[in-house]
């Protein structure tokens, strides 16, 4: 008959096999993050190269497509990786909701051969590009907040989530690059494009105050040394001409690309960081509780299950007697330790646990949100956005407090007729 002592070495084998999926997590996390940050840069490129007409980018563009291959492939593998640690029954408690993010995000990766050939036949406009581009990069994001979301460890959740929100602002500072330089390249400007603007830099600002709460502070002096006070004053300035009704402006276009190239590859360096303290803190944590689980086994060695048990459980005197005189009562209490010690930390993790998933609560809002309008209107999943995203900023609010009100007036909203049954 197994002793508790067996079971408890059983929890911890458990655990960590968890922290060897999280390891694997979080190394994908970082390869997303890598292929996020090429096809950024191929994204400005190709809308630097649609604007232009065929005359700017044209070269680089073939190194950047091959960075963005090769990162594909090495996406692709560790996708097929996790599938592989499902089938072992290793598999992440959210598998199915990963799963079918990722099951989102292949057919992007398949479309991408053609989408570059209608860039290349100058077939798009360069808001067309930014779209196509930015819906494969929000696939992508929405698998880290998967890996996020389904984390069991509160210290690897705390990375997970910050590093989810700094590559969900840097995807927004990429997608106001894109956004600026064709404002200023064409010399219109109205509310609506004010607004749009100010809703980019809004957005960003809140994925980095999350990443800012969640990170360490070795992470944050390399964050605040990434921006000299120079380059945050030629954005702002930039921002502000953009603003402004005026007439276009191509050297202005120009300088303001490169400001924000050169702000998002300061942000490359950061993500890059805080990949790499991700991965420390899952080896940490492995290493660690190996070296408890070997702890218990040798314990387990040593004790005699039955009398060993009793004294631990009831501490009656007989039960004492009957242990093994070279135990010792300090080695039959530490057993007890352990499990209460066991049990205190579970449930610390679990509330910390709660803590920072709560985080997460705003995007599940809006995705919730988006599924009413989809059902009510018939609308897809980017024009639920849109619509939700353009009362955001007609009414100056946070998308996620409209998505909130939305959601509280479910109830009232009309149902579509459904269609008559033939």
């Amino acid at each position: 008959m197994k002793s508790g002592l067996s079971f408890l070495i059983a929890a911890r084998r458990c655990e960590i096999d968890e922290l060897d999926r999280l390891a694997r997590t979080s190394e994908l996390v970082g390869v997303i993050g890598r292929l996020v940050h090429a096809l950024q840069r191929e994204r400005g490129m190709s809308n630097m190269f649609l604007a232009s007409h065929g005359g700017r980018f044209a070269d680089q563009r073939g190194p950047q497509i091959a960075e963005c291959m090769a990162l594909e492939q090495e996406v692709r593998a560790g996708f097929d990786q996790l599938e592989a640690d499902d089938h072992r029954g290793a598999g992440a408690g959210n598998s199915a909701r990963l799963f079918s993010r990722i099951a989102w995000v292949i057919p992007g990766l398949d479309a991408l051969p053609a989408l570059r050939r209608r860039i290349d036949a100058l077939a798009l406009k360069p808001q067309q590009s930014t779209a196509a581009f930015a819906k494969l990069v929000a696939g992508l994001l929405s698998v880290v907040f998967e890996a996020a979301d389904g984390s069991t460890d509160p210290e690897i959740s705390r990375l997970l989530v910050a590093m989810f929100n700094f590559m969900q602002g840097k995807e927004f500072a990429g997608q106001e690059r894109a956004f600026g330089a064709a404002a200023l390249a064409l010399g219109r400007s109205d509310e609506a494009q004010r607004l749009q603007w100010l809703h980019l830099i809004e957005s960003q600002e809140r994925c980095f105050q999350v990443f800012t709460d969640f990170s360490g502070q070795a992470v944050l002096a390399l964050w605040r040394n990434s921006q000299p006070d120079a380059e945050v004053a030629e954005l702002e300035r930039i921002r502000r001409r953009g603003a402004t009704s005026a007439p276009a402006d191509v050297p202005l276009s120009q300088a303001w690309f490169d400001c924000c190239t050169r702000r998002i590859d300061a942000m490359k360096t950061v993500e890059e960081r805080l990949a790499a303290v991700l991965r420390a803190l899952c080896e940490h944590k492995t290493a660690q509780a190996r070296s408890e689980l070997q702890d218990y086994r040798q314990l387990l060695d040593t004790l005699a299950p039955q009398a060993g048990a009793r004294a631990l459980f009831f501490d009656d005197a007989d039960a004492q007697a009957a242990a093994p005189a070279r135990l010792g009562r300090h080695l039959e209490r530490s057993v007890l330790d352990m499990v209460q010690e066991q049990s205190h930390r579970l449930q610390a993790m679990s509330d910390e646990l709660e803590t920072v998933r709560a985080s997460l609560n705003e995007r599940k809002i809006v995705e919730r949100a988006k599924g009413l309008l989809m059902a009510h209107r018939r609308l897809s999943e980017d024009e639920a956005h849109k619509m939700l995203r353009q009362t955001a900023m007609n009414q100056k609010r946070r998308l996620v407090d409209v998505a909130e009100s939305m959601l509280a007036m479910a109830d009232y909203l009309p149902m579509l007729d459904r269609a008559p049954a033939r």
